[in-house]
């Protein structure tokens, strides 16, 4: 089973709704409820990839802040600078997915 997709799922809810329009207006109700049906899922993908996406990104943060933490404590520069970016980068891939009402 593959990982799921923002994208997918996005074109996924897309082609759903529009075969759910056409039914509806050619009164196919076997269209409208397969357009339906493929639009939930396209739409369960994505938050399903947006949701995996935010998880990723949390533990980003706390590695990223361990290792700021331990490279303040132990000297090491480098260690410090690296964690700062991977407590950065978990930021922002938090926000990035976090789902907006």
């Amino acid at each position: 089973m593959s990982s799921p997709s923002k994208t997918s799922g996005a074109f996924h809810e897309a082609k759903g709704s529009a075969k759910e329009s056409l039914g509806n207006t050619f009164g196919s109700a076997n269209m409208q409820q397969k357009g339906a049906a493929e639009h939930h899922a396209g739409e369960a993908e994505k938050n399903a990839a947006r949701a995996q996406g935010y998880a990723e990104g949390a533990g980003d943060r706390v590695t990223g802040k361990k290792d700021q933490v331990v490279g303040a404590v132990t000297g090491d520069r480098s260690q410090e600078a690296a964690g700062n970016l991977r407590q950065e980068k978990g930021d922002k891939k938090q926000d990035v997915n976090r789902k907006l009402f």
